[in-house]
């Protein structure tokens, strides 16, 4: 009988099998039992990074979403969902100058305290510093790991991505792709100044 691959994770004491995801969310509900380890992949298409990023293979992400409870004053408890996890995948993102597609590596891992809208960011029992976690928040009572995903992917896209150190860019006036497509444009726009003056010569009368 053949058995599915597993990866192992430093957050996880046991390697669990690899399974292909559409969503993953966490409810605070389950969480209140037990933690959730998890190892997944999202395929393309999963999730949706708008037009900074496509996902060109498989996005996988394990790690351990758990529970942890602050107490603001003897009967106030807030339910936070920490969320720790690696990703890695495959991406294409626009030239900074000719927007052409480049592919891109992205990996990261994330360490993140979700707390519930509204909740007041008081001092928890369990102290974590902030160089360790970052604070976002959850809805009805639960968390989407997709959601998650995008955003560490977004932050992890590099400021600027060039196809090539010399990219050529766009035309700015016709729009071809100098790189591929020479065009009869002024390599410059001429100055409006000379231009003015150019009219009233044709005005006077030599």
């Amino acid at each position: 009988m053949n058995r599915p691959a597993v990866d192992s994770h430093p957050f996880i004491d046991a390697p669990i099998p690899r399974a292909y995801a559409k969503t993953m969310e966490f409810k605070v509900i389950e969480l209140e039992k037990e933690p959730i380890d998890f190892d997944l992949q999202f395929q393309p298409g999963s999730i949706d990074y708008v037009e900074q990023a496509v996902q060109s293979g498989p996005l996988s992400t394990s790690g351990r979403a758990e529970v942890l409870h602050e107490h603001h004053g003897p009967k106030q408890i807030i339910s936070d969902i920490r969320l720790r996890g690696h990703f890695a995948g495959n991406f294409e993102v626009p030239c900074a100058r000719c927007v052409e597609p480049v592919a891109t590596s992205l990996e990261g891992d994330f360490d993140l305290i979700f707390r519930p809208v509204g909740a007041d960011s008081g001092p928890s029992e369990r102290s974590i510093t902030a160089e360790e976690t970052e604070i976002g928040y959850y809805q009805k009572d639960s968390l989407l790991l997709e959601d998650v995903l995008r955003e560490q992917v977004l932050l992890s896209l590099p400021a600027r991505t060039l196809c090539k150190p010399d990219c050529k860019g766009l035309c700015p006036r016709c729009g071809l792709n100098r790189n591929t497509d020479p065009c009869s444009c002024e390599q410059e726009a001429s100055d409006p100044r000379w231009e003015t003056l150019a009219g009233l010569r044709s005005k006077v009368k030599l």
